[in-house]
């Protein structure tokens, strides 16, 4: 916390913050303080107050002295040279041929610079401009483009509702503004209603939006059915400001009639008192996960074949405890069928074998599968063709092939 007194340059200008130091200082007090532009006088609206430091702007610079009747008379004398800067600066953009505007001119508290404020659709070259004033007022000179916004600041006037234009009064900054205000509000988009002096959309529709928006999200939206008093009926417009609702109802005699009602005796037909699912209880949500997996599971599901995998992709999906248990149960049916399985086809030889002698059944077991590879490897054709035949000649005397093949 830091003691502060604020300081206003302007009419309906910005506050700034400014360190008192020893200095007693009341409202109302002139002071001179140091600023980015250098020496300034400004006026004191708010005593001293102690106030936190996020909100204060780094660094905070400290008061000088308090502004003696002298600083005053120099602050009188610069306002009379501001008038005299601006007709001479009017004299030089006709002179220049200039697409530009001059809005205001403000001397320097020590009279070390000239500021002179202008409009403009686009760029200026302005640098002749500028070398015309600095030999006629002997001095800095600065040209600073503004917007129409701080324009109507700066000159003030009279809004459609007939009194000083807000930003002039008491607005530090400007708002965003925009036409969906004036949606939310029902007012007429009409741009000769709706805009200010500057041209630009009024600042005051900023002013009751949250007011707006808090409202119509209590309201009962148009086009839904609600139960009113009186029976059934269809929302047609919501009135913020009145809190009312106009609801078409259907009598008890088969007519209708359009009625207005406060929009806390009304209930969304079908709306449920459930909480949204980010307000539900953890405890509460897990409940429901259950339920919902207990009437995944009674559903009759097939258990083999390819119908089965979109359901066990659905079930993977959730994590809850049900589910993992599930997924142990089906693990271990799986690894029973396995070890079934392999027994099956062991006894499946056997079953064969039964009807015939042992030795003729061993005989048929070896002898199959050299039978089947010697056909595959004769069907490939080439050299290999020739080979079962060679051997089947050879019989018994096998061993002596290799010794005939390297005559050969």
């Amino acid at each position: 916390m830091k003691t502060v007194i604020g300081v206003r340059f302007k009419e309906g200008g910005k506050m700034y913050f400014f360190d008192p130091g020893e200095f007693d200082i009341k409202e109302g007090d002139g002071v001179i303080v140091e600023t980015s532009r250098g020496t300034e006088f400004g006026d004191v609206i708010a005593a001293p107050q102690e106030i936190e430091d996020d909100k204060i702007i780094a660094p905070l610079k400290s008061v000088v002295r308090i502004a003696t009747p002298h600083d005053r008379e120099q602050r009188d004398k610069n306002r009379a040279k501001e008038g005299e800067a601006y007709e001479v600066c009017m004299e030089k953009i006709a002179a220049h041929n200039l697409d530009m505007k001059l809005v205001d001119v403000e001397y320097t508290f020590n009279g070390s610079k000239v500021v002179f404020y202008f409009t403009a659709d686009g760029r200026v070259d302005f640098r002749e401009l500028v070398k015309d004033l600095a030999s006629v007022f002997k001095t800095r000179i600065e040209l600073r483009q503004i917007g129409v916004r701080d324009e109507a600041k700066m000159l003030g006037g009279l809004g459609s509702c007939g009194r000083p234009v807000c930003c002039k009064q008491f607005l530090a900054d400007f708002t965003p503004v925009s036409i969906k205000m004036a949606k939310e509000q029902n007012l007429s988009l009409s741009p000769t209603k709706i805009s200010g002096i500057c041209g630009r959309l009024m600042c005051c529709l900023k002013y009751e939006q949250d007011a707006y928006e808090s409202m119509r999200k209590q309201m009962p939206r148009t086009g839904r059915e609600v139960i009113t008093p009186d029976g059934v009926g269809t929302v047609l417009e919501n009135n913020v400001i009145t809190e009312r609702t106009r609801v078409r109802v259907a009598l008890s005699d088969g007519t209708f009639d359009v009625r207005d009602y406060p929009f806390r005796e009304l209930h969304v037909k079908g709306g449920s008192a459930r909480p949204a699912k980010e307000e539900m209880p953890e405890e509460q949500d897990d409940i429901m996960e259950d339920e919902a997996l207990a009437a995944l599971v009674d559903e009759s599901a097939p258990t083999e074949g390819e119908n089965a995998k979109p359901r066990e992709k659905k079930r993977r999906r959730s994590g809850s405890k049900e589910h993992k248990k599930e997924q142990g149960e089906q693990k271990e049916q799986r690894e029973v069928k396995e070890q079934r399985e392999p027994k099956k086809k062991k006894e499946q030889p056997e079953a064969a074998g039964d009807g015939a002698p042992e030795g003729e059944s061993r005989d048929e077991a070896q002898g199959d599968e050299p039978r089947s590879s010697a056909r595959r490897r004769g069907s490939r054709g080439g050299r290999r063709r020739h080979k079962p035949h060679k051997a089947a000649e050879d019989g018994a005397g096998a061993p002596n092939a290799a010794p005939q093949g390297q005559q050969e």
